[in-house]
């Protein structure tokens, strides 16, 4: 089918225009719910999510109505000022999560980078500032958050790396001892994620959280965790950490904070204190009228319509759908992830069945090198689930 008319002028704006940072192949000019539709309105179920960023699907009604509302209000003031909104979600974070203060930024590479300075500010009195982080994690594309990042891959052609981050392996406490015993004393935080994402789907391991929060308490270490992708109900908690009773000194979000709308955030512990203080740290758009009317509005509707347990829910019925397709197809070799975050491992690079699925009409993409991400909104129904599961089973049949 050809491109309508009316699409050609975009598709010869993005070659001519857009800087090529992305290899697109498709053009998506309407979305709502679970579903997209391209310039040839061909439809889409999307399992992307803009990758966990929609987790309440397109142009949710009660997101959109909130915005359109404070848009006739007030749009933007300085943090020089106070706006009555940024209190009310801090508020509702504190409450879905632990007794701190809440920093806003506009992204989730801008609240990973607000860990780093926090975690340098609080440590630079003691002589820390080396920060652990995991291999195959991913943080950011910030020169720091880069440099934290374990996946070397994306800091090719980047160099020199910014110093101060050294990468273990993930799941493995004995390197973690063995890092922080190199570093003499200089190790300010570690930092990881509950669950990593881009790295393939890999969820840490349950006794391997609770040693490492006795281990940073220990040693006057700050624990940090980047729950940008796996926050606000992705797993079917509001946090992926709360799967592993600690809580952590520092936790970063963003991507379906604001289920579209551009805001990120991250919290300390009320009992670290004001590490940042006046002038210390800052955003120009962090946490604007407009951001929080949308981020409120998706706190809430997770709330009023107990989308943590409808997650659980779909997450189980996803599982065992799935693994239905893998005693099928020997392709598939694991299942894995929680709630509505899951990952399915292949025998091979993901990317040709992601793209066979995508001809198919199913949006779904890639983790690692053999993952595919099963990322449905947190409010989809059954029958969208099967509906996913049924072209995975076309598409996985035509493999050869």
């Amino acid at each position: 089918m050809k491109t309508p008319k009316s699409y050609k002028n975009i598709f010869d704006a993005q070659n001519k225009y857009v800087m090529p940072t992305y290899s697109p192949n498709l053009l998506l000019t309407k979305g709502e719910g679970a579903y997209v539709w391209d310039s040839n309105n061909n439809k889409y179920l999307d399992f992307t999510c803009g990758i966990s960023v929609c987790n309440l699907g397109h142009c949710h009604h009660a997101v959109s109505t909130a915005v359109k509302k404070q848009c006739d209000r007030l749009v933007h003031v300085s943090n020089l000022y106070i706006n009555e909104l940024q209190p009310i979600l801090a508020k509702k974070i504190v409450e879905h999560s632990f007794d701190g203060n809440v920093f806003f930024s506009n992204s989730g590479a801008e609240a990973n980078e607000g860990m780093i300075k926090f975690a340098r500010k609080w440590g630079n009195p003691k002589g820390k500032f080396e920060i652990i982080t995991m291999n195959d994690s991913f943080h950011g594309r910030t020169l720091a958050t880069l440099a934290a990042t374990g996946r070397e891959k994306y800091r090719k052609g980047f160099e020199p790396t910014t110093e101060g981050f050294k990468h273990v392996p993930f799941n493995d406490i004995k390197s973690i001892r063995k890092a922080v015993e190199e570093s003499k004393g200089k190790t300010a935080a570690i930092l990881l994620e509950p669950i990593q994402g881009e790295g393939g789907i890999i969820p840490a391991n349950y006794e391997y959280i609770q040693e490492l929060r006795k281990f940073c308490t220990e040693n006057e270490i700050l624990l940090m965790f980047d729950e940008v992708q796996s926050g606000i109900g992705r797993t079917g908690k509001f946090f992926a950490h709360q799967y592993y009773d600690v809580t952590p000194d520092v936790m970063s979000m963003a991507k379906a904070l604001g289920n579209g709308y551009p805001i990120g955030a991250f919290i300390a512990k009320k009992s670290l204190g004001n590490v940042l203080t006046v002038g210390t740290h800052a955003s120009t758009f962090g946490g604007t009228p407009l951001a929080c009317s949308a981020a409120i509005a998706v706190i809430e509707e997770i709330e009023n319509q107990n989308l943590l347990e409808n997650t659980v829910k779909m997450g189980n019925k996803s599982i065992d759908l799935l693994h239905y397709l893998a005693k099928k197809y020997p392709v598939i070799q694991q299942i894995r992830g929680k709630g509505l975050m899951l990952g399915i491992v292949l025998d091979r690079e993901a990317k040709e069945t992601s793209e066979l699925a995508q001809q198919n009409g199913l949006l779904i993409i890639t983790a690692g090198e053999n993952v595919l991400r099963f990322y449905p909104p947190i409010n989809v129904k059954e029958n969208e689930i099967k509906e996913a599961v049924e072209i995975l089973d076309k598409v996985l049949g035509n493999l050869k």
